[in-house]
């Protein structure tokens, strides 16, 4: 089964407008019948809870919370690579909550922007599988899977989106339409553009003293065009690792042009290693060019 959430600002909250739900349970009306009464169900709470604040939860008939959510600090996300996430959390439930039930689900999503009117959400390919610690606890581990080369414009991530996003737990009891849905409080993570760095170090070999001419590209993943261009205007580190050592010193910081590229000089001194290293932002992951061995004579 594959769960996809898409995203819609219903009368100022968070309501889901698209679930997909597996084909035994969508029997005898079909999954996108399920799919429009869950919609109406997040609807219902939404009109509930116009100028819902930060940090609030919107409940539904069913009676249960969500705690110790945990996720990765940081997702790397490219231009066409699915990628996948683990979220732990732990669901609080009333004793007649039945978690073992056909009908019950539980899954993690995250979403970017306000909890009022939310940017994007990402959910999971497939619920959430919980384990029963006690008659009313139960520890759940799902996970977030992200498709940057997606088409759909409701699920399609945007550049600007890169950076920090906010969790939420549902819950749902699909054949009596009872939920739960928390949509602030829950953890947050940073869904970063992935990067690239290269190095290149000439001559080789060179000679003591001489100049050693250092260049390099640093590439950021474009959501948008699902290709990778240049970063520009970020400063990045030139460091050397003396062969036989296994600590880099960083020789001079140099700035990315328009173009993303990197160049600088430095003198040939001893045998060993040149490469960039980028410290990353909140939007672009951090990354190490695979150094570049120049042997000195």
């Amino acid at each position: 089964m594959r769960i996809r959430a898409t995203v819609a600002a219903v009368t100022g909250a968070l309501a889901l407008t698209a679930l997909a739900v597996p084909a035994a349970q969508a029997a005898g009306g079909g999954s996108s019948s399920h799919r429009a009464e869950i919609a109406e169900v997040f609807a219902q709470h939404a009109a509930a809870k116009t100028g819902l604040r930060a940090a609030a939860t919107v409940q539904g008939d069913l009676n249960v919370s969500f705690s110790d959510f945990r996720i990765a600090k940081a997702i790397k996300v490219g231009t066409t690579k699915h990628v996948s996430t683990v979220v732990t959390y732990t669901l609080t439930h009333g004793a007649d909550v039945d978690i073992a039930s056909d009908s019950f689900a539980s899954f993690p999503l995250i979403y970017r922007g306000s909890s009022v009117t939310p940017d994007s959400v990402q959910g999971g390919d497939a619920p959430a599988i919980c384990v029963a610690r006690t008659a009313t606890t139960a520890t759940c581990k799902g996970t977030i899977d992200i498709y940057p080369g997606e088409t759909d414009p409701d699920l399609k991530l945007r550049n600007a989106w890169a950076g920090t996003w906010h969790g939420a737990g549902i819950a749902l009891d699909l054949d009596s339409e009872k939920s739960a849905l928390q949509v602030d409080g829950l953890g947050t993570t940073l869904v970063q553009r992935n990067s690239t760095l290269t190095v290149n170090a000439s001559p080789e070999p060179v000679k003591k003293g001489a100049t050693v001419t250092v260049t390099g590209r640093l590439s950021r993943a474009n959501w948008e065009d699902h290709k990778y261009h240049g970063f520009t205007g970020v400063l990045v580190k030139l460091q050397f690792r003396k062969k036989g050592s296994s600590t880099y010193t960083t020789l001079k910081t140099v700035k990315t042009d328009s173009t993303g590229n990197l160049k600088t000089t430095t003198k040939a001194t001893v045998d060993g290693y040149y490469r960039y290293s980028f410290a990353g932002t909140t939007t672009t992951p951090a990354v190490n060019a695979t150094a570049d061995f120049v042997d000195v004579k």
